[in-house]
């Protein structure tokens, strides 16, 4: 089919909650895709970040061919020999939790956010006294998000992020959570109280712009935890796996969580998520407290293994780390080329260009708002992304190579210069 005949069949059968897209993606190679109609692009946005090692690559295709002949699903009614393999090499990479599987971001933040819950009543039954754990008004609850964040669009995850724009229609939300500014050391200590159970923080708030949480910032929630009894989850759905030079984001800052979830990248374009859980607080959850029937599918399951082995294989940290102050370099020298380049930051190869909002274009002398840019350069064969507004951003796989940044970059810059005024 041609484009618009899948357009055209799109609009007639397909719920509308992605709007209009621009193309459709049948093929890819490493960093380039192609789509119906034969057009080739340099895809740096990665499937917003699912595809860590570009599209193909040969040795998950390789292990999920293998996996696939031997069984697709069995359930977890059974043991499963690729979700240990994956569990063992998460936790010895990590912090040495426990891994619950499941198929995404969203879901793997639904069981953080569980698990919270029962891990709370666990312990106000143990500290406790009877009658007070029947007072609903002493149950430690509730869980702290930061303002931008993003943790899913399930009822409770979508609770949990700090973006009223996400919410809005879907009122009334859960109750149990509260937002404070990132960064803010003393705000997070004073939306501390009796109801307080957890944080729950990106390293990176990849949907808020590349925002990224301060070492000094995650240092502190470690201690602040660690003296009022609370919680601190990490969710590294984005921002996990390598993106940032190291295997996780977390570890620039020196600190550990209790409650750790991934996804994207995981599965190698599998759908496949994870909640990594200290053994302690893990121990709260009980069979039939919580399942999920396709989580840690053996086929994704041996997708993941293959990713991780590959990271590690390939020097990827290394090179994520090189080619990401490469990329943010060049970024730079836009920012220093347009007036209209407000800010450019991000960690690794997670980085991007905010630009000025356009409230009057004779002062910001910018035709285009970001989503228009992003078009623009889709238009031109570079696939990229626009957020929060008005932030450009990249998320290449790890295996980009500086020549392909170049590329990008150049198609970004003649587009950012035709939207001048």
């Amino acid at each position: 089919m041609t484009t618009q005949e899948i357009a055209e069949f799109d609009k007639k059968y397909i719920i509308n909650t992605y709007g209009p897209r621009p193309i459709a993606i049948i093929r890819g190679k490493g960093t380039r895709v192609w789509d119906a109609d034969g057009k080739e692009y340099l895809d740096l946005f990665s499937g917003i970040g699912v595809n860590l090692l570009g599209h193909g690559h040969p040795k998950v295709i390789v292990a999920i061919k293998e996996q696939a002949g031997k069984l697709i699903h069995a359930s977890n009614l059974y043991y499963a020999e690729p979700q240990v393999r994956l569990a063992k090499l998460l936790s010895e990479k990590s912090f040495g939790g426990k891994c619950f599987f499941c198929n995404s971001g969203a879901e793997a933040n639904e069981a953080a956010i569980k698990l919270v819950r029962k891990y709370m009543k666990k312990n106000e039954k143990r500290n406790t006294s009877y009658e007070c754990c029947k007072r609903t008004k002493n149950e430690k609850y509730e869980i702290i998000t930061m303002e931008n964040s993003f943790h899913g669009r399930t009822l409770a995850t979508l609770s949990a992020t700090g973006q009223t724009k996400f919410q809005k229609g879907f009122e009334p939300l859960p109750a149990g959570f509260k937002y404070v500014p990132l960064n803010d050391l003393p705000a997070a200590k004073e939306a501390v109280d009796e109801k307080t159970a957890a944080f729950m923080v990106e390293p990176i708030q990849g949907e808020g712009g590349d925002r990224i949480a301060s070492d000094e910032y995650l240092v502190f929630l470690r201690k602040l935890c660690d003296e009022k009894g609370l919680l601190l989850i990490f969710d590294e759905v984005q921002c996990g796996l390598g993106r940032t030079g190291k295997l996780f984001a977390y570890e620039h800052s020196g600190t550990t969580p209790d409650i750790m979830t991934l996804a994207k990248p995981l599965g190698g374009g599998f759908p496949l998520g994870v909640m990594i859980v200290r053994e302690e607080v893990a121990a709260a959850f009980e069979p039939g407290n919580h399942a999920s029937t396709f989580g840690g599918n053996p086929v994704a399951c041996a997708a993941g293994v293959a990713v991780l082995e590959t990271i590690f294989e390939d020097n990827l940290l290394e090179k994520a780390e090189r080619v990401g102050s490469y990329l943010l370099e060049k970024l730079m020298t836009l920012k220093e080329k347009y007036p209209f380049v407000r800010d450019v930051r991000g960690r690794g190869l997670m980085v991007g260009i905010e630009l000025d909002p356009i409230r009057d274009k004779s002062v910001t002398g910018l035709d285009f708002e970001g989503k228009e840019i992003a078009e623009k350069c889709i238009e031109q064969g570079l696939l990229i992304n626009c957020t929060a507004g008005n932030f450009i951003r990249f998320l290449p796989p790890l295996t980009v190579t500086e020549e392909e940044i170049d590329e990008g970059v150049h198609i970004l810059d003649s587009v950012l210069g035709s939207a001048k005024k």
